[in-house]
């Protein structure tokens, strides 16, 4: 009788079956689309980090009033060289509680929707992503991106220098861009020389730009002006500007 072999043979191999062409073709939209995705991403970040230290050339808005107006009034400037009041002025009238947060008010958000939406809530951290990064207008798609890149700004940047880059980004009239050029176009100082009602004047047109104006308000703009410093003051007074004060 035949002596069993020692050895076994070992299982012949199979070759995997290839998935259908559905889920190959599946496969690849999903790699191209993460690629996609993942070069606007890379880029917001390295220019995230590069904002920290470098000021930012333009914004979406900048650049197309250039477009519409063949030109705009624009000179950056250091926050050290603003009025503190006028620094203050805007605080206090775009987000009083700038130095609280990580970049959404919270509060502000609630109060808001109890509101039905009715008032906005948008932080200084939010709207100065919103004018570097993206575009003006209303839309899920764009708040949607403001809400993703903020936090990434607030961690890296300073309380000090987003409002610095906020500052100097606004829109304080038809292409007038920049606390340095609104205070010259409105009051024909420097921002250096502004007094406390200037500076309150100026941050009171920040809602709305193009229908305000800081050296012709209204009544109810001098009133709302007299608020803003009114809140300028208590901000500095309970330390609710420290976070971008030496």
């Amino acid at each position: 009788m035949a002596k069993a072999s020692k050895t076994a043979k070992a299982p012949a191999k199979r070759s995997r079956p290839k998935p259908p062409a559905v889920r190959r073709a599946w496969r690849w939209f999903l790699r191209r689309l993460a690629l996609v995705l993942a070069v606007p991403v890379l880029l917001v970040f390295v220019a995230i980090l590069l904002f920290a230290f470098v000021d930012p050339p333009t914004t979406h808005t900048i650049w197309s009033e250039k477009r519409r107006l063949g030109d705009v009034d624009r000179q950056w400037i250091g926050i050290e060289e603003v009025a503190p009041a006028a620094v203050r002025a805007v605080v206090a009238a775009e987000d009083a509680n700038y130095c609280l947060h990580w970049g959404f008010d919270v509060d502000a958000i609630r109060d808001a929707l109890e509101d039905g939406g009715t008032r906005g809530a948008s932080t200084i951290s939010q709207q100065t992503v919103k004018n570097v990064f993206l575009w003006q207008g209303r839309s899920w798609l764009r708040k949607a991106l403001e809400a993703l890149i903020t936090p990434a700004a607030e961690a890296v940047w300073s309380k000090r220098r987003i409002l610095e880059i906020y500052i100097n980004v606004a829109e304080f009239d038809e292409g007038v861009f920049g606390i340095d050029a609104a205070s010259h176009h409105y009051f024909g100082v420097p921002p250096g020389k502004l007094s406390p009602m200037q500076g309150a004047l100026l941050a009171s047109v920040l809602p709305n730009p193009k229908g305000r104006s800081a050296s012709r308000p209204s009544t109810s703009q001098r009133k709302r002006a007299a608020r803003i410093a009114d809140g300028a003051a208590t901000i500095a007074a309970d330390g609710r500007a420290a976070c971008f004060e030496d």
